[in-house]
């Protein structure tokens, strides 16, 4: 008897293993591949020929603008930026969640001993006494030690498992896509607001030179009133006309202060801690070619990430299939057990269970079909939304290559506003001088000069601005040497002292 106990306990069991083996290669359910009909076009339309070839850009493409203090930004922000935290803590977070998925792949054991103090009735049936005491026979008081190891294993014969994984893999592979989103959009945010900071600084330095020529006129045409030159009029016109630009001043201050608080926040800092010097604008947007619209597919993350989205939903497809078909699980118990903690161990104590279950769904009052209905239509919006995503992208592009185009006229056609606005007022005074215009004619001239020096920079940060943008809808920067930047020099604008930066 001791012989036949020692043999194999379960071959019936082993050959269910076996069998599940030689059919666990089945995976019911839809394949992923790409779908055929992406929309792509052979060119941008709004892209020159020069602007088809294949761009090199690195992943830091913001030293493609040569400013150092956009480059220390830029590295703060990658490194402290709260967005970007999280989104890495979400890239855990799928990782931890493909992990668990993987894990029913493999059985799972667990050892729980037990020691239980039991008393049988001494006044119960036979049939309960016999049952429930050691020696069949009532009111027995004893100790039961169990030191069992339980084994759970579900053979994957039909794929369930492996979908469920495959749809896990995407699902991290979505979440570094997402948290390469925040990334780009840290990095261009940032440099959006830089630009647009350094900007205001070039703006208020053109407003204060205004400001000073303002209040000399005020000066003037309050004493050639006082000499019967001038009228009072004039002189309200002047006054006027500098209390305006004083307004602009400190509207322009206050716009400049706002776009560093938002940098602040983006490098993870408080507003208060941090400052910025002045330092008007001058930089020149680099030329970036745009590449060929098939390229985008590759490089856009949020085109990646919806993708992943649908091979997720694919997967799913599959597993929601495999809820038709019969589960198999193999279910096992070893160990000891016995009443003496000193025979506990002796191998006649031993127990041992080992068997397959198989459970087959005969009747779900149509969960299963709604199950799988569910799935075919959340990949079919999630299709819908890849080539949504797609048309995206590709607009993005079309958008900052339209923008940067007219304002690069804009920048040439405004340059030369500045020089005929520069020499009207040389005219408009002489002839004032001479006698031959009234003083509204000078005031006239001299704000037409300030509004398109002031529209010339508006239109230098808005190519600047077009650039990034340009950069982030082509899909950030990847391995290659940066731009050269363009050698087109600046709008004019008139160079004096910027305000003081408070701390």
């Amino acid at each position: 008897m001791k012989n036949q106990d020692r043999r194999s306990p379960a071959p019936s069991g082993l050959l269910a293993i076996l069998l599940a083996q030689a059919i666990a290669g089945c995976s019911v359910g839809p394949n992923y591949q790409r779908p055929a009909a992406v929309p792509v076009t052979a060119a941008y339309k709004s892209a020159t020929p020069a602007e088809a070839a294949e761009p090199h850009l690195g992943t830091d493409w913001w030293t493609a603008f040569q400013d150092p203090e956009l480059n220390t930004l830029e590295t703060e922000a990658i490194a402290a930026n709260q967005n970007i935290q999280a989104a890495l803590a979400s890239v855990d977070q799928a990782r931890a969640a493909a992990k668990g998925v993987k894990s029913a792949f493999y059985p799972s054991v667990s050892f729980a001993p037990s020691v239980i103090r039991s008393r049988t009735s001494a006044t119960g049936s036979v049939s309960s006494v016999s049952s429930s005491s050691p020696g069949g026979l009532g009111g027995v008081t004893y100790t039961n030690y169990q030191l069992p190891f339980d084994l759970t294993y579900e053979v994957d014969i039909w794929g369930q498992v492996r979908r469920s994984l495959e749809a896990a893999n995407a699902q991290v592979q979505f979440s570094m896509d997402e948290q390469e989103v925040v990334l780009q959009t840290v990095e261009a945010d940032l440099a959006e607001d830089y630009f647009n900071l350094r900007s205001f600084d070039s703006q208020y330095q053109t407003i204060e030179t205004s400001v000073e020529t303002y209040r000399k006129q005020v000066e003037l045409t309050q004493t050639e009133y006082r000499a019967g030159l001038d009228s009072e009029a004039d002189v309200a016109s002047a006054q006027a006309l500098l209390d305006s630009t004083l307004t602009q001043q400190v509207e322009t201050y206050r716009q400049r202060q706002e776009e560093e608080y938002a940098i602040a926040i983006l490098i993870n800092q408080p507003p208060a801690n941090f400052s910025l010097p002045v330092n008007p604008l001058d930089l020149n947007p680099p030329s970036i070619p745009a590449g060929l619209p098939s390229d985008l597919l590759g490089r856009r993350p949020d085109v990646a990430a919806a993708e992943q989205n649908l091979a997720s939903a694919s997967a799913e497809i599959g597993v929601a299939i495999s809820q038709y078909y019969p589960q198999l699980t193999l279910t096992g118990v070893a160990g000891f057990e016995s009443v003496k903690s000193s025979d506990l161990l002796d191998w006649e104590s031993r127990i041992w269970s080992l068997g397959p279950s198989i459970n087959f769904p005969l009747f779900t009052g149509g969960r299963l079909e709604a199950n799988v209905e569910q799935q075919r239509a959340l990949y079919r919006q999630y299709l819908a939304q890849y080539f949504s995503q797609i048309l995206s992208a590709y607009q993005d592009v079309e958008n900052s290559l339209t923008d940067l185009h007219t304002r690069a006229d804009e920048a040439q056609s405004q340059a030369s506003a500045v020089d005929a606005s520069q020499n009207y007022l040389r005219l408009t005074l002489i002839e004032y001088q001479q006698g031959l215009v009234d003083y509204f004619q000078v005031i006239d001239a001299d704000r037409t000069l300030l509004s398109n020096q002031l529209s010339a920079e508006q239109i230098l940060n808005e190519r600047l601005v077009s650039t990034v943008l340009l950069i982030k809808a082509l899909g950030g920067g990847w391995q290659g040497p940066a731009p050269i930047a363009q050698n087109h020099p600046p709008p004019p604008a008139t160079a004096a002292k910027a305000p003081a930066k408070s701390s």
